[in-house]
């Protein structure tokens, strides 16, 4: 069985940084978990694919206005996944999901494996 498990939200003011963490554990090679991805859910909204990133660090990001702000890498030694936060914003409040798959991508009905999500809530 693979868990994820996410770690690092917190309340912060607007403009400062967090870095999120998500542990993977359990044989996550053996189901095909090579690529783990960060989702958010802010209040009454949709999920919403930040980026992923691959065994290899090849990674992909979110388009939108979070490009830029938003970093993932990983440390396979460790079997950590991170997303460094900077210039946070209030929209940027939302619950913060690590998700695990083969190969992944910017939906999350493309990704079996989850965590159950951190929270950052970002002041004005």
């Amino acid at each position: 069985q693979v868990q994820l498990t996410e770690s690092g939200g917190g309340l912060v003011q607007a403009g400062g940084s967090l870095r999120l963490s998500c542990a993977v554990s359990g044989s996550g090679s053996a189901y095909g978990v090579y690529t783990v991805g960060w989702f958010r859910q802010a209040s009454g909204k949709e999920l919403e694919f930040i980026a992923r990133i691959s065994r290899k660090g090849v990674t992909e990001y979110s388009t939108g206005s979070l490009r830029g702000r938003f970093t993932i890498s990983r440390d396979s030694a460790k079997n950590m996944i991170y997303l460094q936060m900077n210039n946070l914003k209030p929209e940027d409040t939302a619950l913060y999901y690590c998700a695990g798959d083969e190969i992944g991508g910017t939906s999350d009905d493309q990704w079996t494996f989850w965590g159950q999500g951190t929270r950052v809530t970002v002041s004005s």
